[in-house]
């Protein structure tokens, strides 16, 4: 693979994995750089830069960013947005994954784009929850911020920089998996009192 197919393999990745923080954040940032010309996607993917994808995308990512500060309806969002967020990214990392055989280009975009996608959505998602949890959920307000900020960056350094894009999006998943296994951890730890009691 020459150079140019490698920076869209990474800045593919990089979007697709951004859907693990918000949904349609990435896919509106790529829209619109589709749209001004500064990204180039592959044919089957030219709709994402079109002006009725541009303002759905648009609406769609003002809903989901509002949706996440509203009591109850945030846990809601993390639980029908897991799958969401998969496909998103599978399809988002598609569209800038060219020059190759296309079960190559799917499966490269599903395990790197919307895996990666899944991974980062769930940690957020076990966070959302200790915070909901720990605080009675006045925490997650900031983290909802926290995940649209996230979400935003990423995505526009996955289109200007996406090796340094996708070397982020490793540590995070790297810190999201140890949060996920320390939360297990401390959950079993809090269940074996009342296990001895129950034998007692």
């Amino acid at each position: 693979m020459n150079m140019e197919v490698v920076m869209g393999v990474l800045l593919g990745i990089g979007l697709g994995a951004a859907c693990g923080f918000r949904i349609f954040v990435p896919l509106l940032v790529a829209s619109i750089a589709i749209h001004g010309g500064f990204l180039t996607v592959t044919p089957e993917f030219a709709w994402l830069g079109g002006t009725p994808a541009l303002i759905t995308l648009s609406i769609a990512t003002l809903l989901e960013i509002a949706g996440y500060y509203l009591p109850v309806i945030d846990n809601t969002l993390d639980v029908l947005g897991a799958p969401a967020a998969v496909i998103a990214g599978t399809i988002l990392a598609a569209g800038f994954i060219g020059h190759m055989d296309p079960m190559l280009q799917w499966g490269l975009a599903a395990i790197a784009g919307g895996g990666a996608a899944g991974v980062i959505h769930g940690g957020m998602a076990a966070i959302r929850a200790a915070a909901s949890a720990t605080t009675g959920g006045l925490g997650n307000s900031a983290i909802s911020t926290a995940e649209t900020v996230s979400a935003s960056l990423v995505s526009i350094l996955a289109c200007v920089l996406p090796v340094l894009a996708v070397l982020l999006l490793g540590a995070a998943i790297y810190l999201l998996v140890r949060f996920a296994i320390s939360l297990k951890r401390k959950l079993a730890q809090a269940g074996t009192p009342d296990k001895v009691e129950v034998q007692d």
